[in-house]
This record gives C-alpha cells, sequence and structure tokens, in this order.
C-alpha cells in the first residue's frame, strides 16, 4: 500500500510537469500561425508518429528535448553491440551524428557505416549515400543499399529488464537474510513489505492451481515472473525516466510466455498426454479431428498470455499519450479550445495513472495465475 501511495505522488507530479511542459508548447504552436510555410510545417504535430515512438524500444533512454524541432535532446545512450559484415562493431549510441538528410549515422571505415533508420539499425555502404535513400533496396536500380545485421544491442527494454534484475536481486537477497536471522520472528522492513504478496502467490495462486504437494516445484518460478511482471511494469510508470515499455514489448513477453510453454512440456505426465495424443473415450474418427486441435491448444495457450500481456501493457501507455497528443493537437487550432481540452485531458490521464497502478499488478497476477494453471493442468492426476 505504501509503494501505490509513494508512486501515485510521483505521478501526480509527473502530470504537473507534463503540463508546464506542455503549456508552452501549445502556445507556440498557437502563436506560430502566420508566420510562413515553412514554421507552420514544422510545427505540425503527427500524434501516431509520436506515441509509436515513445512505446518502441530504442537505442536510447530519451529523457526530453526533439532535435526535428529545433530542442535540444537530453537521452542516456547505450551500448550498440553489431555483428556486421566487417566483424564486431561496438559504441554508445551517442556516437550517431545526424547527416545533410537528417539521418543518424555512423561510419565505421573503408566507406561504410551504420544507420539508425527510426530505432532500426541498418549496415550500409558509400553507394547507399549516393542514393539518398537508406531503404535495403532501391528498386529503380535493384542495389542493396541497406542491409541489417546482427544486433546484440543493449536497448531500452534490456537496459530495464537487467535494471529491474539487479534489484530483485537485491531485495530478495535482503528479505532471505532477514528470514534467516529473524527465524520465528514478526517481520520488518522490505521482509514485511513483501511477505504478503510471497503468501498471497503461494497461497491463492500456487497451491489451488496445483495443490499442496506440488505447489513448492513451481513456486520459485511463479514468484520470479510475478515481481519481475509488476515491477517492469510500475518501471513504466515512473516519470522523467524515458517511458519504459518493458512488458509491452513482444520479444520480452514472447520469452516468457515460452518459459512457460518448456516448463509445461517438460513437467506433462502421461495423463496430460494420453489425453493429447489419443484422448480416452472419444469415437476413432473423432480422435483425428480433436487430436491437432489439442496441439493447436498447446501453443495457443503461451500466444494468448503473451498476446495478452503486450496488448494490455501497451495500450495504457497509448492511451496516456493520447491525452498528451489532445493537448497539442487542439492546441494548434485554437488556444482557448486547447486550454479547456488541456484541463480535461490532464484530469483523465491522472485517472490513467491511478488505473495502470491497478493494471500492473492485475497484469502480473494474470500473467502467474494462468500459468500456474497450465502446469496444474499438465501435472495434475488422473480421475478414476
Amino acid at each position: 500500500m505504501n509503494l501505490h501511495k509513494i508512486s501515485s505522488f510521483f505521478q501526480v507530479l509527473i502530470l504537473v510537469a507534463a503540463a508546464m511542459f506542455v503549456a508552452p508548447s501549445v502556445l507556440a504552436s498557437g502563436s506560430g500561425e502566420g508566420h510562413g510555410d515553412d514554421h507552420a510545417e514544422k510545427a505540425e504535430f503527427q500524434a501516431g508518429e509520436y506515441i509509436i515512438h515513445h512505446i518502441a524500444d530504442s537505442h536510447s533512454i530519451h529523457l526530453f528535448g526533439d532535435h526535428a524541432e529545433g530542442i535540444p535532446e537530453v537521452s542516456i545512450p547505450l551500448p550498440v553491440i553489431l555483428w556486421t559484415d566487417n566483424g564486431l562493431q561496438m559504441f554508445m549510441s551517442s556516437a550517431f551524428h545526424h547527416d545533410d538528410q537528417g539521418v543518424e549515422r555512423v561510419d565505421i571505415g573503408d566507406g561504410q557505416y551504420v544507420v539508425n533508420y527510426h530505432d532500426k539499425i541498418l549496415y550500409a555502404n558509400a553507394e547507399a549515400d549516393a542514393y539518398g535513400s537508406y531503404a535495403p533496396i532501391d528498386h529503380d536500380t535493384h542495389a542493396v543499399i541497406g542491409a541489417q545485421p546482427f544486433d546484440l544491442s543493449i536497448t531500452k527494454s534490456v537496459f530495464g529488464m537487467l535494471m529491474i534484475m539487479l534489484i530483485m536481486i537485491l531485495v530478495f537477497r535482503s528479505v532471505g537474510k532477514a528470514y534467516t536471522k529473524r527465524a520465528g520472528q514478526a517481520p520488518t522492513g522490505l521482509q514485511n513489505a513483501l511477505e504478503p504478496l510471497i503468501l498471497f502467490i503461494r497461497d491463492e495462486v500456487a497451491i489451488p492451481s496445483l495443490g499442496a504437494k506440488k505447489a513448492d516445484k513451481f513456486l520459485p518460478f511463479l514468484l520470479t515472473v510475478f515481481f519481475f511482471i509488476w515491477m517492469c511494469n510500475l518501471l513504466g510508470l515512473v516519470p522523467f525516466l524515458g517511458g519504459f515499455n518493458i512488458t509491452g514489448t513482444l520479444g520480452v513477453t514472447l520469452v516468457l510466455a515460452a518459459f512457460v510453454f518448456i516448463i509445461t512440456t517438460i513437467n506433462g505426465n502421461k495423463h496430460y498426454w494420453g489425453h493429447i495424443l489419443w484422448p480416452p473415450g472419444v469415437p476413432l474418427p473423432i480422435k483425428f479431428i480433436l487430436i491437432p486441435i489439442e496441439f493447436v491448444g498447446i501453443l495457443l495457450k503461451p500466444t494468448v498470455l503473451m498476446i495478452r500481456l503486450t496488448a494490455n501493457i501497451s495500450a495504457g501507455h497509448i492511451v496516456i499519450l493520447a491525452f498528451v497528443s489532445l493537448v497539442v493537437i487542439f492546441g494548434q487550432t485554437s488556444t482557448g479550445l486547447g486550454l479547456g481540452v488541456g484541463v480535461g485531458a490532464i484530469a483523465f490521464m491522472v485517472f490513467m495513472f491511478f488505473l495502470e497502478l491497478l493494471v500492473a499488478f492485475l497484469q502480473a497476477y494474470v500473467f502467474t495465475l494462468l500459468a500456474a494453471l497450465y502446469f496444474g493442468d499438465a501435472t495434475q492426476e488422473a480421475h478414476h
């Protein structure tokens, strides 16, 4: 409860700060009318691009500023690690510089360079520069002018995951030592804060889904995945940290769902596989219809886990950013109307931030609960 109060307090702070930063932008956009087509074109706001840019993964942690609008960008560079035709290339994302076309690139020697094209890393050569394009293939000459290297970079989502993992290690080592030193005594500090959640996952998720005898086997994974998803979701709501969207990244949820699939498959008993490979009590012709459906169901379960988590977390970020976009859009058309819309949008943003605190917990809980149910289904004994 204290953590929720602290997080809510910070959300209010970010909303006030957002209003302070957005208001000057709105007024500047409105006052720019009539100063020439170039300025009007520069001030045009693309809500879709703005939202997608902020929820997508990136090779740097953007704090504030916009290079396209002439506002100096402040960001935290991250390591770019690539395997290209020239071998391993390593440099910080701050090494990218804008060329004459406004595209970020890094020269790596021998007339070759790496291009950061809308947060997509391309490996190109000198021939690409002559075409004035960074698409992989030029359709007029059919010349290959860019290729995507094997990217091992520490992106924003990877950095966020590593940070959450480090926090989890430090926190739970501290809690584990507290249990050892204070065995039989009332919990205090972090132990007192986390014990209700640990007991909740054990008593309300693991034991009802798996049974008391088998719950301890799967409890370490269930606790790990619950706290990992929950903390990643909370990190995405912390202000002034670049808008992390870790569990809204499909690659992250794919790995989490893959772990659930592997554990379910490995621990499936004879009863589980018997109902899939040869359903009992079913006429033979129907078996040939049910067996493919059962195999599809095996893959469908982790897929649903992946899509549900990704969609719900990304949707929350999109809605909040949409309210921010409304302030700018209406501010460009009418300053008076923009002020009214801005007040309403900020009110809805406050509501959405509080709602997202609940969603952060619920999505971690739902993922953990469904994983426990899948494990229970795979390990349950035959009932006669």
